[in-house]
């Protein structure tokens, strides 16, 4: 598949969006978790930690699903094409021979009607109680057996021979979440290339993310390396600044923060593809521990997915892609699935973003989140005792009409075709008005 081009005859990098597999039950996790557990076990289970946090994210038009529903898996390809998604990039997980959670990519495999390109992540890093692969209450480990390498080239061998395979340069592209775990890195990718030399693929693209703290991938033999936000930024934590409702031990960060470190970060290999996410909320999984990212809105979403794709846009020589992490991370808080909150609104944005409207410059919200309503108060004046009755009637009017507009944001965002017939209205409105503060401005002087 070759990327698109744009008016200005620039290569448009594809978008290829990060899947996750997990929405269904499997006997492992009702063994570790209980009878019928999925990732939405964890979501519907999240609650705020303070007065504004958005939790739980819950899901609008695909609902609760299973992935071993076919219909499920050809909607949301149908969706994610709708709204400029050129590919899947599915978790892979394989430990020594044992694979967990296949069942929706090995179907997706042998179902052809499932036409979305695709790619694969090997999610190399053990599962432990604590969700973040740390050495906690180890449920199954990677455990690089001398014969791993060879049998989990061999597990890849059909789904690089599928004509629906995400290639670059010409090769079958493959994803290592953490390179750097792999004992003997060197030996490992070379076995994987011999086997595909010697049953006919040919040469194969390895690709490492920067994960946990790497940075780089040509020392560790990849052809290239892939961004993994919010991996490998420091963090900027704004956590005092916001009264939580308990003890809060995590990391509480703004969107525009990070996403400009990504935005201005130059690397020193080469060939990294870039990455963006819609927004980020680990609360469902880690509760008190969280990673949170305040102001994960559609619009700061879109300004740096339009920058990223300006960046990418840069490297002509180049096939490039842009990765979205992710799909349905949901328990994460990281989806570009409606929601009850944005509705279509991260999706409006990608398309927005790849069709090159550029409506942003700046990212658009970058506010604490409210964490007290209105009170009605007394104020001593010096004519005595009043009741501070209008101003108070001034703020709660002002605050609930606040309310009022986010919900019609929201109920916009779900309808794809009035997001798109109320646009040019409101750019007229906002157009409108700051010409008339202009021309007050120079009355003033």
């Amino acid at each position: 598949m070759k990327s698109q081009q744009s008016p200005e005859n620039k290569s448009i990098p594809r978008l290829i969006a990060f899947y996750l597999t997990q929405f269904h039950p499997i006997p492992e996790n009702d063994q570790w978790w209980g009878k019928g557990f999925t990732e939405w076990t964890n979501v519907t289970k999240a609650a705020p930690l303070f007065e504004g946090h958005y939790q739980p994210h819950l899901p609008t038009d695909f609902g609760f699903y299973d992935l071993r529903v076919r219909d499920t898996r050809r909607d949301q390809i149908k969706t994610a094409k709708r709204y400029g998604i050129d590919g899947f990039c599915y978790h892979y997980y394989w430990f020594s021979g044992k694979r967990i959670l296949n069942l929706p990519l090995d179907d997706m495999l042998a179902d052809h009607e499932s036409d979305m390109p695709f790619c694969l992540c090997w999610a190399n890093e053990n599962w432990t109680r604590r969700w973040d692969g740390a050495e906690h209450e180890l449920l199954v480990s990677q455990d690089y057996l001398p014969e791993d390498d060879i049998n989990f080239i061999k597990s890849l061998e059909p789904f690089f021979k599928d004509q629906r395979y995400i290639k670059v340069d010409g090769k079958p592209y493959l994803i290592v979440y953490r390179p750097q775990n792999i004992p003997d890195v060197h030996n490992t990718l070379k076995v994987w290339r011999d086997y595909c030399r010697l049953v006919g693929l040919g040469e194969i693209h390895l690709c490492a993310a920067l994960t946990h703290g790497n940075e780089k991938y040509a020392h560790l033999g990849f052809d290239s390396g892939v961004e993994f936000p919010p991996h490998n930024f420091k963090p900027v934590n704004v956590s005092d600044k916001i009264k939580f409702t308990d003890e809060f031990n995590g990391q509480l960060m703004q969107y525009a923060t990070i996403a400009q470190s990504f935005i201005d970060h130059v690397y020193d290999d080469e060939r990294v593809f870039k990455t963006v996410f819609p927004s980020w909320d680990n609360t469902a999984r880690t509760k008190d521990r969280a990673v949170i990212v305040l102001n994960g809105t559609p619009e700061n979403y879109e300004y740096w997915l339009s920058s990223t794709i300006d960046l990418a846009q840069q490297f002509k020589k180049e096939e490039s892609l842009v990765f979205i992490n992710a799909w349905n991370e949901w328990a994460e808080g990281c989806h570009l699935e409606p929601d009850r909150l944005y509705g279509y609104g991260f999706l409006q944005a990608t398309l927005n973003a790849k069709s090159g409207l550029r409506k942003f410059s700046v990212f658009q919200h970058i506010e604490l989140p409210k964490v007290e309503l209105p009170k009605v108060e007394l104020s001593i004046r010096e004519e005595g005792l009043q009741l501070t009755f209008w101003e108070d009637i001034k703020k709660i009017t002002k605050h609930h009409f606040q309310l009022k507009f986010t919900r019609l944001k929201v109920a916009v965002g779900r309808h794809p075709w009035l997001y798109d017939l109320l646009l040019p209205i409101v750019k007229g409105v906002r157009s409108y008005r700051t010409r008339k503060k202009n021309v007050g401005t120079q009355k003033s002087k």
